[in-house]
């Protein structure tokens, strides 16, 4: 039988999607329930997590604080371990950022921005977002959100094939890329819900899920009256009605399954584990557009660049740096307050008693006098630079011209601290305090560091936003 030209428009966009989707896809089991059509295999996901996370690791800055690391671990590999795919082999990262939020990667990849545990006050919500984010990667929505992209494009693929339209194909792709754009509100409260189950099941309240959306919400109405952009938790597709009556019927559903007695959580563990928790801009940012490695001194207000990967160790008038292990160079920086004006070659003869310095050169830096040369004696670079009433006495050695080079190059980037880097010399950091009866958010933001807002900020960071003050025996986080 000979089809005509119109049923050929009608039957051919079909026929091609089917085969298509015959040869690259099958029908798979949901390890939450029921069943998708997928086009990734497990194995590929897996493949494709590991490559993500492999890329991820070298374009965001990882926290470092182990003491936090492993509580959130812990924290996550407990929900984890109950989930709908407790085999896969999880991991679960603290991205160095101050943006609120916290995402996955398929294949058990787990990632909170320590910018969104700043305003996270209890275990139970710690385990809300990261029971979340195990509840997409359980109910593979990457993978089924990939689907639904490819078979968008073949679908418009075919309808241009078939009838010479491009605006259709066009119309087609605006649909997948609507599709990638966020997992969607369908998926979002999909893993709410397999979120709040977890809860449950781990022995936490689930009511923590509709806690931390009012986290997330009261940081929406502070931005928006106080006109600040801020990136969306989870982007455009994400957002929740402050009373979703859909998530509150997710995680009262998710009371009904079978879990054990409520956990014996410490809240002590929680403020243990967040205090000195960074507050703002990224320590690791700030150190410029090629990653070198300054180090701040706040007490006497000094920067200068050392050599990537040097440790540091310090005391209060002293600084000494050394290279990592199986490699050799030492650079060390002391402090003498001056009795009176003295410049810095008669000062290195006099006070230092080295009276034959060679290759000798006269410092003048970031408006500072100094002076540098070799010690004969020791084969140390030695420099002396005037600043503030003191004298900086620098000494460094290296065993190769590459390390005496750079050890150097060290020296002349001293200079004080300017005003605008005065938090990465002193960063601001999350304490905690008990209140009183009389402690109140004002009093708090007047003896606080926070530059902007600081009263709405720490009501923002203790759930007590927009009004309100803290109950006697409430823990409250100061930043200090």
């Amino acid at each position: 039988m000979k089809l005509s030209p119109l049923l050929l428009t009608r039957f051919l966009p079909a026929a091609l999607l089917c085969s298509s989707v015959l040869l690259l896809g099958s029908c798979a089991s949901n390890p939450v329930g029921g069943a998708n059509f997928v086009l990734m295999s497990e194995k590929s996901e897996l493949e494709l997590g590991r490559d993500e996370h492999a890329k991820l690791l070298k374009s965001m800055p990882v926290y470092q604080d182990a003491k936090l690391q492993a509580y959130v671990e812990k924290v996550g590999k407990r929900l984890a371990a109950i989930s709908h795919r407790p085999d896969l082999d999880y991991h679960f990262t603290i991205i160095d950022s101050p943006d609120i939020n916290a995402f996955a990667l398929p294949g058990g990849y787990i990632y909170v921005n320590r910018g969104l545990l700043t305003y996270l006050t209890s275990e139970s919500q710690l385990a809300a977002v990261v029971g979340h984010e195990i509840g997409h990667i359980t109910a593979r929505h990457a993978v089924r959100q990939d689907t639904a992209r490819k078979t968008s494009s073949i679908l418009s693929t075919a309808v241009v094939l078939t009838t010479g339209v491009s605006s259709l194909g066009d119309t087609a792709n605006l649909f997948g890329g609507a599709l990638i754009s966020g997992y969607g509100r369908d998926m979002e409260l999909e893993a709410d819900g397999l979120g709040a189950e977890y809860l449950v099941k781990a022995g936490y309240d689930p009511n923590a899920m509709v806690e931390v959306i009012t986290v997330l919400k009261n940081q929406e109405d502070f931005n928006r009256k106080n006109a600040k952009q801020a990136p969306a938790y989870h982007g455009l597709f994400a957002s929740h009605p402050r009373n979703d009556t859909r998530l509150q019927q997710a995680v009262a559903n998710s009371g009904k399954v079978d879990a054990p007695r409520a956990a014996q959580v410490n809240p002590e563990e929680f403020r243990n584990a967040t205090t000195g928790l960074l507050v703002g801009p990224s320590l690791q940012n700030m150190t410029g557009s090629l990653g070198r490695n300054r180090y701040y001194q706040a007490l006497l207000n000094y920067t200068l660049v050392l050599p990537d990967a040097w440790k540091v160790t310090e005391t209060t008038t002293t600084m000494t740096a050394s290279a990592p292990a199986g490699s050799d160079g030492l650079l060390k920086v002391e402090a003498q307050r001056l009795q009176q004006p003295i410049d810095p070659p008669l000062f290195i003869r006099e006070q230092l008693k080295v009276a034959n310095l060679q290759q000798t050169e006269t410092l003048k830096q970031f408006g500072l006098d100094g002076y540098t040369g070799v010690n004969p004696a020791t084969g140390e670079q030695l420099a002396v630079i005037l600043y503030d009433q003191r004298a900086f006495i620098l000494t460094a050695r290296g065993s190769t011209e590459q390390v005496k080079t750079a050890l150097l190059a060290s020296i002349k980037s001293f200079r004080p601290i300017a005003r605008n880097e005065g938090n990465f010399a002193d960063p601001m950091k999350i304490s905690w305090i008990q209140a009183d009866g009389r402690l109140n958010y004002a009093d708090l933001a007047r003896q606080s560091r926070l530059p902007e807002f600081p009263e709405a900020t720490l009501r923002l960071m203790n759930g007590d936003y927009p009004a309100g003050g803290p109950a006697a025996g409430k823990w409250v986080k100061l930043v200090k």
